[in-house]
């Protein structure tokens, strides 16, 4: 047999040694990837649901994961949680597409103010159209949730000009829209707040071009206010609620979304130095991990399968030392110990309790 290209390379560059050999438990699909972070690293995240999982981990590892929207130092912690602070590094809620993500930096900055900005509820109380959950129960009155929304914005402004790294997940492509100015809604106007209308909002499915153009615009933006902030990409590995797509099939809609993000993350990686991905997605839904992430909705990941997501990315992306702490990372719950007699409807029912996230789209296959 004479020489070729495959002579010679890394164990991961082959299928067998990478995957069929392995445990499950010691699958790392990660490839190219210089991002490194010390504990004075500012580390920032936003994005989908799967994004919680991160920050949770984070702020638990040591790392410094900065807070830039925070509750009071007295607002005891059930409550502050209830009101979304800490779940993301500001309290902007789950932020889906790459759309949404160019829209919350254009509005923080002062470059693009939606004409639909104010839900007036049946009961006087007035939510916030981009982040509809962020206040249980709405606020009291207009008056203040701008006055809300304009310290949230300025936190918001300071994320982005002080973070060193931001981490963000793609989630999803579809998404909801005003037919005025493009705005993009973090769920369909009527599922959690405000009124559905056809003639002022309208369904769209974002292409790859969608993506990459958006993704590059706001890479562009973070940039031109903080030229030293890097960015790692991940793709969400949790499927669609439901697709609007028309005649669509949910199976089918989430491959398209996930296909969509997945390429447009790589190219953004290729084409731009400070851009990092990490393969969060492969973990999960790899043939490696043969389902065993998932929860028995098939959707929702477990803890084991967020607890291998950080081991790879700790000890890629932090010192030896600070990688072997991971491990000892406890959920935010002990895992239950239920009797076997609790039966797999009462095993996850428990289970979901310390992997839960807030996830808006999931009101979606609640209606």
């Amino acid at each position: 047999m004479g020489e070729h290209p495959y002579r010679g390379l890394p164990a991961k560059s082959f299928w067998n040694a990478t995957v069929r050999d392995a445990p499950s438990g010691d699958i790392d699909p990660v490839g190219r990837f210089e991002l490194e972070l010390s504990p004075e690293t500012r580390v920032a995240t936003s994005g989908s649901c799967f994004a919680q999982h991160i920050a949770r981990h984070l702020s638990a590892s040591g790392l410094n994961y900065f807070i830039a929207e925070d509750a009071h130092p007295l607002t005891p912690r059930p409550v502050a949680a209830a009101h979304q602070y800490g779940v993301y590094s500001a309290r902007f809620g789950n932020v889906y597409t790459a759309r949404q993500l160019l829209q919350l930096f254009r509005r923080a900055h002062g470059s693009f103010e939606p004409q639909e900005d104010v839900w007036i509820e049946s009961d006087g109380s007035a939510l916030d159209p981009f982040r509809p959950t962020v206040q249980p129960g709405g606020f009291a009155n207009e008056a203040e949730m701008r006055a809300d929304r304009a310290y949230h914005l300025s936190a918001v402004r300071r994320m982005f000009s002080e973070l060193d790294v931001l981490i963000f997940t793609l989630g999803l492509t579809e998404c909801w829209r005003s037919r005025a100015d493009g705005a993009v809604f973090p769920i369909c106007p009527g599922v959690s707040g405000g009124v559905f209308d056809p003639a002022l909002h309208e369904f769209y499915n974002q292409t790859l071009a969608d993506v990459h153009a958006d993704m590059s615009q706001f890479l562009e933006g973070l940039r031109s206010v903080n030229p030293r902030a890097r960015v790692m990409l991940t793709v969400s590995p949790v499927p669609l609620a439901a697709t609007a797509a028309a005649g669509g099939n949910v199976v089918s809609a989430t491959v398209y979304s996930k296909s969509v993000l997945r390429v447009a993350a790589e190219m953004l990686a290729q084409e731009n130095e400070h851009v990092q991905y990490f393969p969060s997605y492969e973990i999960i839904t790899g043939p490696g991990a043969r389902g065993a992430y998932y929860a028995e909705d098939l959707r929702n990941v477990t803890e084991a399968g967020v607890a291998h997501v950080m081991k790879v990315f700790m000890a890629h992306a932090t010192l030896k030392s600070e990688a072997s702490r991971v491990e000892a990372i406890p959920s935010e719950r002990p895992a239950p110990q239920l009797a076997p007699a609790a039966g797999a409807a009462a095993a996850y029912a428990s289970a979901s309790q310390w992997v839960e996230a807030l996830c808006d789209e999931q009101l979606l296959d609640q209606t």
